[in-house]
């Protein structure tokens, strides 16, 4: 089986994990004397060469959610080169510019002998805080030389944001939206903007970002053309961030790591480069960077990095030696203590229950991550890795406790929790082993331990689709006692749906006591 690997021979990555990888490319680095230590560096050097402010316009700018989604934002954005003292700006409705918010320069360099030429990407990340709850406000990002806040760049160099509303307080109706498995392609454009078009407060991004090592996808070696199998280019990097910025410069976008995300030459654990290029909010388990959890609304949101318990593609296979499920259940007890909190969605990458004929089931998550599901009552589940659209009926202890056909409305606490796989964010798309409009029992296989695949008879696959879509997620929340529903939307990129399930509950109901005095502020959800 394949894993990711850039470098690095087929028959020589297929046997090595993600830290035996980069130790492979780094000593192969120093033997040619690339460089490629130099990965690492947060900062420019002193001497660096710096170009013209005036000359230099940033580019893919996307957001993400802080430590506390109701009072700070983070802004990340790309320059083509150098540039002195790089900053963010914002504005409310209610005065002038701020001051300039200095901005960290992550550089991120790429080089392996005779592989891939030297090549450095300058990332820079800001974050705004001490921000009013629900508030929109305006910002700008720059350079000595170039502050669109002082009419350089044009009106278009400036965007806005909307933290999250106060908390123990109904805020209204909102809307977010979810799919994995992007990577760059008209398709993956199209699919933005129909996301675009939900005005979601928040997106979710369920591994597989960009594809800038298409060799993770589990497959052997010669099973696809050549072209799935080229090395690591970090240049897809740049046409990813252009490529969503449309829609990330103002909607914060929230990812976590897939297998092809595990990238070898940066750092033992493959995400040395993902650290460079993306804010996460932080507050999970040390070394796990994709791992974390917010709190908008009435809805808490939690991602994990399902890498670390994979038994089909095992580069990363307990690379937090169990931290990462013991944070999950204190996450999961947290987060049903909080009278505000109604939904708990989680989101990762590889699949509790898919029925591709080409990753099918990770039995990893099932053993690891299901049991906690079940006990906390998780509302809903969504995946990606399997390039399709695949819904469950609600399930505990995986079998069927409720049939949920399109429609439905769905009582979480009582019926159990509904997983559905989005992987149809814009990469090639994948196939069934029974048609899209089968409603019966057929056969299936899950991963075990050891990279083996285990048949087994489905009852549970309510919903499937062979076709690009995403989830656009409405929540309409309540006061205590009263009901409070979130309504799932399947949709193709032209609008159509595909398919709709609610889920329902009381608000506030078998809730603790919350301090009314955090309600604004930072609690430990959000540390």
């Amino acid at each position: 089986m394949e894993i990711p690997r850039v470098g690095v021979p087929d028959a020589l990555a297929s046997r090595l994990t993600m830290a035996e990888q980069h130790e492979y490319l780094s000593r192969r680095t120093m033997l040619k004397g690339t460089g490629a230590a130099l990965a690492a560096g947060p900062l420019l050097l002193q001497g660096t060469a710096y170009a013209d402010g005036d000359k230099v316009v940033p580019a893919g700018r996307h957001l993400a959610f802080g430590r506390n989604p109701r009072t700070s934002m983070r802004v990340a954005w790309q320059v083509p080169a150098p540039v002195r003292k790089p900053f963010l700006r914002i504005a409310d409705g209610h005065g002038g510019w701020s001051h300039r918010i200095p901005a960290e320069v992550r550089a991120l360099h790429s080089e392996v002998a005779g592989v891939i030429a030297p090549y450095v990407q300058y990332y820079l990340h800001a974050e705004a805080d001490h921000l009013w709850p629900g508030h929109i406000y305006r910002y700008a990002v720059g350079h000595e030389g170039f502050d669109p806040a002082s009419g350089d760049g044009g009106p278009a160099a400036i965007s806005t944001f909307t933290t999250a509303p106060a908390r123990g307080v109904p805020a209204g109706k909102f809307t977010f939206t979810a799919f994995g498995d992007q990577g760059v392609s008209t398709t993956a454009l199209a699919q933005d903007g129909a996301v675009a078009g939900q005005n979601p407060r928040f997106h979710l991004l369920a591994g597989d970002i960009a594809y800038a090592d298409p060799s993770g996808a589990g497959k052997p070696p010669g099973s696809k053309p050549d072209a799935e199998h080229d090395l690591f280019d970090p240049k897809v990097w740049d046409a990813y961030y252009r490529q969503i910025e449309g829609v990330a410069a103002s909607v914060p976008w929230m990812v976590t790591t897939g297998n092809h995300d595990m990238e070898a030459l940066y750092s033992p654990d493959g995400y040395g480069g993902q650290l460079k290029r993306w804010d996460f909010p932080g507050g999970g388990p040390r070394d796990c960077p994709s791992v974390y959890s917010f709190i908008y609304g009435n809805v808490g949101v939690i991602s994990l990095d399902a890498n670390d318990v994979s038994y089909e593609i095992p580069a990363n296979l307990g690379y937090s030696h169990g931290s990462q499920t013991a944070w999950l259940k204190r996450r999961l007890r947290y987060l049903r203590s909080q009278p505000d909190v109604d939904f708990v969605v989680v989101f990762f990458h590889h699949c509790a229950y898919s029925t591709t004929n080409q990753h099918a089931s990770e039995g990893g998550v099932r053993e690891q991550w299901v049991p906690l599901f079940d006990e906390y009552r998780v509302d809903l589940v969504i995946n990606g890795h399997n390039h399709i659209y695949e819904r469950t009926d609600a399930l505990r202890g995986g079998k069927v406790t409720r049939e949920v056909k399109i429609g439905d409305t769905v009582e979480p606490d009582r019926d159990g929790t509904v997983y559905a796989t989005c992987g149809g964010g814009g990469k090639s798309l994948y196939s069934f082993p029974v048609p899209d409009t089968f409603a019966g029992e057929f056969q299936s296989y899950h991963w075990v331990k050891g990279g083996e695949k285990v048949t087994e008879t489905v009852p549970w696959s309510r919903v499937r689709y062979t076709g690009y879509s995403f989830l656009a997620i409405d929540v309409e929340p309540a006061w205590f006692g009263r009901r409070t529903t979130l309504t799932v939307r399947t949709l193709r990129n032209d609008g159509a749906e595909i398919d709709r399930f609610t889920l329902r509950r009381t608000a506030g109901r078998h809730r603790s006591r919350y301090a009314a005095a955090s309600l604004l502020g930072a609690d430990p959800g959000d540390a």
